[in-house]
């Protein structure tokens, strides 16, 4: 078989700040995956058609899964309808998070990023992608009914933390591919993308950022790579002030604002989720 003409076998939806970069490295050359972590195809770019995206996966083995891990799908209901036109066998893997603490995880990357510059309370208030994308039971429920329980694979950022060789043998057995040991490496314990500090310069950081997103665009993903490496990255998007821990009350008002979406999602998977609801102190110390 010709693999530049293979559809993908699974798309890996997020939402963001689930683990998905730490997924992506992890499977990186045990399995066909694209040649950037996010194509955004089946949300921003359907337009250019099934060729441009299957340009991505050029070079992808036969003989091995092939798949994307994106996070900007979560939350978009024309990308699942136009991922299941385009790939009615496809597998989906979705990663869940306590949505008040990836709320959190998202803002401090909108800072990062120089996205936003308000506090945390106004940022969500302002922000459909962090509001639509914490919507899990709804969206759950729309993979499920697209896709097919069976093919829905439901993981839990909290397992990752807890067993990452456990959980990402939940996702190797899912998609069909061989079995990664990662028992005593660094990656077991590696937290990937991690957001700890503000920028130094907010204006550098938006320039850095237009200059990556245009570079993604172009598929300079050679120059992103040694950008990468040589430390450009880090230097442009840090520096700054140390991330505090969220205030008790705004977290508070965000649990309750979530209450009712995290019960209907419990009466859907039977999971009691109640840290989700009252709040874990372990959590505010993450820097992911």
């Amino acid at each position: 078989m010709n693999s530049a003409r293979r559809l993908p076998d699974f798309v890996a939806v997020g939402p963001q700040r689930t683990g998905t970069t730490w997924l992506h490295q992890v499977l990186a050359g045990h399995i066909g995956l694209p040649s950037t972590k996010e194509t955004d195809f089946f949300s921003k770019h359907f337009e250019r058609g099934l060729d441009w995206y299957l340009a991505y996966f050029a070079g992808c083995r036969a003989d091995r899964p092939m798949g994307e891990v994106n996070p900007n799908y979560f939350g978009i209901s024309q990308a699942y309808e136009r991922i299941a036109r385009t790939i009615p066998h496809c597998k989906i893997v979705v990663s869940l998070r306590d949505p008040t603490e990836r709320a959190w995880s998202s803002y401090r990357t909108m800072r990062r990023d120089a996205w936003t510059r308000v506090g945390f309370e106004e940022t969500v208030a302002r922000s459909e992608v962090i509001r639509e994308s914490s919507r899990y039971a709804f969206h759950l429920g729309n993979l499920r009914r697209l896709f097919g329980v069976d093919r829905v694979l439901l993981l839990f950022y909290e397992d990752l933390e807890a067993n990452p060789q456990g959980y990402l043998d939940q996702v190797c057995n899912f998609i069909g591919a061989p079995s990664i040991s990662i028992q005593g490496t660094a990656v077991e314990t590696q937290r990937v993308n991690a957001v700890t500090h503000a920028p130094r310069s907010r204006r550098t950081a938006q320039n850095a950022r237009n200059a990556r997103d245009w570079m993604l665009t172009h598929r300079w993903h050679r120059t992103l790579g040694l950008l990468e490496t040589i430390g450009v990255w880090r230097r442009a998007f840090g520096g700054g002030e140390e991330f505090g821990v969220i205030d008790p009350d705004a977290e508070a008002q965000l649990r309750d604002h979530f209450r009712p979406e995290v019960e209907a999602l419990e009466q859907m998977i039977g999971r009691d989720l109640r840290n989700w609801k009252g709040g874990r102190t372990p959590w505010r110390a993450s820097t992911s």
